[in-house]
């Protein structure tokens, strides 16, 4: 997926690099300045400014935001995204996706940071190793035990257990799994989500997800897609059984929204730096709704 920022067409990667080095000269910033007050490192921010961290975590794109005395919308070009109640009565929303990472869980930042605490590596080393084969792993093309392999190779460590890690690390976003409870009494639900071989089912079975009756559910370790691929929504679609009109999407990279949005969907924000107020958001958009 490409996007376009001052007239120029950028990948995904290239694009929230333009964006943050922007809004960094914008607001007076080095880069060294920047790492110095938001806690970072240097090789992390250039990084992610050259487009080399494909999917920064979201901890550190909102640290950058705060630092820079803008809200993470400003920050992602998303304070245009549709968000008025308006939009999702009067368009008849029948189905609700909702993400979990970072939508009904925190859980990798808290993980790597575990990890970098064990280890003593450095958090932004873990970091880049991770994101190189996260979405291997999340497509299903590397299994579990491989990407524990692969990372632990990597990070010259003798072994690794990420599920452990993972799950040990799951911070349950309780406003927004209520709200699941909430509007599965109200409209279909679901799950799209990013994840990992056999995280989801680990999740269910320790209650960390919300025990709903969910329509659709979908995997991206099990369909080998993964967000943002247009093919991922378009197979939500068909499991959702309905028009993509009918559909709303609850997701916290704008990226993923925005090709849901192009797809037909409507979409909404949720910011887990700001958890209340996101959640009421979602729900008095749903709220009027019949």
């Amino acid at each position: 997926m490409a996007m376009t920022v001052g007239g120029e067409t950028l990948r995904d990667e290239q694009w929230l690099g333009k964006r943050l080095q922007e809004a960094r000269k914008a607001a007076h910033f080095t880069q060294q300045s920047l790492c110095q007050k938001a806690g970072l490192s240097y090789s992390t921010l250039a990084k992610i400014e050259r487009g080399a961290i494909k999917a920064p975590s979201i901890f550190t794109i909102q640290s950058i935001a705060s630092t820079l005395g803008i809200s993470l919308d400003e920050l992602m070009g998303t304070t245009e995204e549709p968000k008025s109640p308006r939009l999702v009565t009067q368009s008849g929303v029948r189905f609700i996706y909702f993400d979990i990472n970072g939508c009904l869980v925190q859980a990798s930042q808290r993980a790597l940071t575990k990890l970098a605490e064990d280890t003593g590596l450095p958090v932004d080393i873990i970091e880049t190793v991770y994101w190189r084969y996260n979405d291997d792993a999340c497509r299903g093309t590397l299994s579990m035990s491989d990407f524990n392999h692969v990372m632990a190779e990597k990070l010259r460590l003798p072994s690794l257990d990420w599920q452990t890690y993972y799950l040990d690390s799951i911070d349950v976003i309780q406003p927004m799994q209520d709200l699941v409870r909430w509007a599965a009494e109200r409209y279909d639900v679901g799950l799209v989500t990013n994840i990992m071989p056999g995280l989801l089912s680990a999740m269910k079975g320790r209650g960390l997800l919300p025990d709903v009756p969910y329509k659709a559910v979908v995997d991206s370790s099990e369909v080998g897609i993964t967000k943002p691929d247009p093919a991922i929504f378009n197979l939500a679609t068909e499991r959702a059984a309905v028009s993509p009109g009918e559909i709303l999407l609850i997701d916290d990279t704008p990226a993923n929204l925005q090709t849901a949005q192009q797809l037909g969907w409507h979409v909404l924000l949720f910011d887990d730096y700001r958890i209340d107020a996101s959640t009421e958001r979602v729900r008095a958009a749903l709220e009027p709704a019949k």
